[in-house]
């Protein structure tokens, strides 16, 4: 994701940082802590508009969750 070329939809701008999100996503993955879901954020330098894009888990990293909360 490092390697695009992106422009801001409200501002033009071309610089931007990229983040990571991760969160639970249901009943079960809240009640054990585990942080099921996980995004790509891309935020503008100038005007701070972010964009999140879903990205895939691994079912170790599901784990590790579990064991290190």
């Amino acid at each position: 994701m490092e390697n695009i070329k992106y422009t801001c939809p409200k501002c033009s701008n071309k610089t931007y940082k990229v983040g990571q999100l991760r969160g639970t996503g249901g009943t079960w993955s809240k009640i054990f802590d585990v942080q099921s879901q996980k995004f790509t954020s891309v935020t503008c330098e100038r005007c701070s508009y972010t964009e999140f894009y879903k990205a895939k888990t691994s079912a170790l990293s599901n784990i590790f969750d579990l064991f290190t909360n």
